[in-house]
C-alpha cells in the first residue's frame, strides 16, 4: 500500500528488466484482482478495480453505501486495526524512501473512534437540473449525491438530512456552490458556512428557512463563492445571521472559532493532539508557527513565560488574538517572513526560543523554512505533519542541521482515509 490509498502492483518486466508501476485503489496487500488501465503515463499507470479474485483475510464489508464511488474514504474495505498498520507502514516507508530516515525509536500509534469523528463537513451543491448535495466522485470533479456520511458527527448527519428536505422543497436559491457545517465539541451547536453568488433577497429567505429546519444552528455566514474570487483573495462576507463563531471547548481551554477559520477536524482526538505537542515542555520562550486559532499556544502558555503565536490568515488571526492569555503575543505574518525577522532580532538581542512548534499545511515547510529553523538552534522543535512526503523532505533537512528525532507519533485524525497525521519531537544534538 502507498500513500494516497492505492495498492502498488507492477506490469510484466520491459526490456530494461523492470515492470511499470500500476496504482490500484480499494485493494489490500497480497490480493489477486482484476483491474483495467484507466490512465497510462510513461513511468506509471493508474487502474480501476474490476474484481477481487482472491481476497485478503482483512477485507470487510464497507460501512457506507457510497464507498468506492465517493472520493472521501479509501480504507473502509478493511478493519480498523489493519488501517492503522497500513498507515504506520506508509509513514515509515515515506521517511525511508524520501528522507533516507530509519526510525531508531518506536512509532507510537494513537487511534481514534473510527466513525462519526469529523466535526466539519463541506458539501458541493447542485441546484439544477435536479437538486443534490454531496462530495466529488472518486478521481473526478463530478458530484456524487450523498444523504449521509458515517465519518461525520451525528449532528452534521442530521443537518445533511434537513438540507435534503429544503432542497427537495425547492428552497435552495440559484447561485449556491458549497455549504460547510461545523459542529462544536459537544456536537450540540452548528455553525454553517455557505459559498455562493446569490442575490441578497434570496439569501435572507433561505437563511430563515435553514435556521428553522436545523434548530441546532447557532449562526449562518455566507461568503462569496471561492471559485469566483481572485486567487489568494480574502473571504468576502455577503450575509450572516446569528453567531459568526462557535466556542469549542477542550480540556485546556475554550476557543472561539469563526466561520472561515481552521480548526482540527477530529472531535475525539483534539485533547490527545494538544497533549502530544505540549506536555513536558517548559521554558522562557516558545514559538507556535502556523498557530491557527491558538490550539497549542494556549496550552503552551501555562509552562512558558512567553509564547509567540504566528498566523497568516486574517480570520484565524482574529480568533487567535481573542483566545490567547496575556503572556501570548499573536503575530499576523507568513511564517518565513516572521522567522527572517526573528533571526535578525535574535542576533541583536542575543535571545532565542526554547521550543518551536510547526504545524504547516500539506505543502510542508520547504528548504528556506527548514534552513531558518535549523539556524534558530532552538533546543527542541516539534513538527506536526499532515503529509508524510513533505514531512520526510523537511525532516531530512532538519536532521542535517543537527537535530535528532526524539519521539515519533502517528495520531489517526482521519480514519477510513489515507491521510496520515504525525507528531515528531526533535532535539538539537549537543
Amino acid at each position: 500500500m502507498i500513500y494516497g490509498g492505492d495498492g502498488l502492483a507492477r506490469m510484466p518486466a520491459d526490456a530494461k528488466g523492470k515492470g511499470k508501476a500500476v496504482f490500484v485503489p480499494f485493494v489490500l496487500p497480497g490480493e489477486q484482482v482484476e483491474a483495467s488501465l484507466r490512465n497510462e503515463k510513461p513511468g506509471y499507470a493508474q487502474a480501476r478495480l474490476e474484481k477481487v479474485v482472491t481476497a485478503s483475510p482483512q477485507r470487510i464489508e464497507p460501512n457506507c453505501p457510497y464507498f468506492q464511488q465517493c472520493g472521501g474514504c479509501n480504507y473502509q474495505h478493511t478493519d480498523y486495526e489493519n488501517q492503522l498498520a497500513i498507515k504506520a507502514d506508509t509513514l515509515k516507508e515515506n521517511l525511508r524512501r524520501i528522507g533516507k530516515i530509519e526510525l531508531s525509536s518506536e512509532l507510537q500509534i494513537h487511534p481514534s473512534p473510527p466513525w462519526n469523528y469529523r466535526n466539519r463537513a463541506r458539501l458541493k451543491i447542485r441546484i439544477s437540473p435536479s437538486f443534490a448535495i454531496g462530495y466529488y466522485k472518486f478521481a473526478s470533479h463530478e458530484l456524487l449525491p450523498i444523504e449521509k456520511c458515517p465519518i461525520s458527527s451525528p449532528a452534521i448527519n442530521e443537518a445533511i438530512s434537513k438540507l435534503w428536505e429544503l432542497g427537495r422543497g425547492g428552497l435552495f436559491p440559484q447561485g449556491m456552490d458549497e455549504i460547510e457545517i461545523f459542529a462544536d465539541a459537544d456536537d450540540s451547536q452548528l455553525l454553517i458556512e455557505i459559498y455562493c453568488d446569490t442575490p441578497p433577497v434570496a439569501l435572507e429567505k433561505f437563511i430563515t428557512e435553514l435556521q428553522r429546519a436545523v434548530p441546532q444552528t447557532a449562526g449562518v455566514v455566507v461568503f462569496r463563492s471561492v471559485r469566483r474570487a481572485a486567487p489568494g483573495a480574502e473571504l468576502q462576507v455577503l450575509a450572516n445571521s446569528g453567531a459568526t463563531n462557535l466556542s469549542y471547548r477542550t480540556e485546556h481551554a475554550s476557543y472561539q472559532v469563526s466561520a472561515g477559520a481552521f480548526f482540527q477536524v477530529n472531535r475525539h482526538l483534539t485533547d490527545e493532539l494538544v497533549r502530544l505537542v505540549t506536555d513536558g515542555r517548559s521554558g522562557e520562550l516558545a514559538l507556535d508557527l502556523y498557530a491557527g486559532v491558538g490550539l497549542f499556544s494556549s496550552a503552551l502558555a501555562k509552562n512558558f513565560a512567553q509564547v509567540i503565536a504566528v498566523e497568516a490568515s486574517p480570520i484565524s488571526h482574529a480568533d487567535l488574538r481573542y483566545n490567547l492569555p496575556p503572556n501570548v503575543r499573536a503575530v499576523r505574518a507568513a511564517t518565513e517572513q516572521y522567522l527572517v525577522k526573528m533571526k535578525v532580532q535574535a542576533k541583536m538581542r542575543g535571545e532565542s526560543a526554547d521550543y518551536i512548534v510547526v504545524d504547516p499545511p500539506r505543502s510542508g515547510l520547504g528548504e528556506t523554512l527548514v534552513q531558518l529553523l535549523g539556524d534558530s538552534k532552538a533546543p527542541r522543535i516539534t513538527y506536526v505533519s499532515c503529509d508524510p512526503a513533505t514531512l520526510a523532505h523537511d525532516l531530512r533537512g532538519l536532521l542535517a542541521a543537527g537535530y535528532n528525532i526524539e519521539q515519533a507519533h502517528f495520531i489517526d485524525l482521519f480514519p477510513q482515509t489515507y491521510h496520515v497525521e504525525s507528531v515528531f519531537h526533535l532535539h538539537l544534538a549537543r
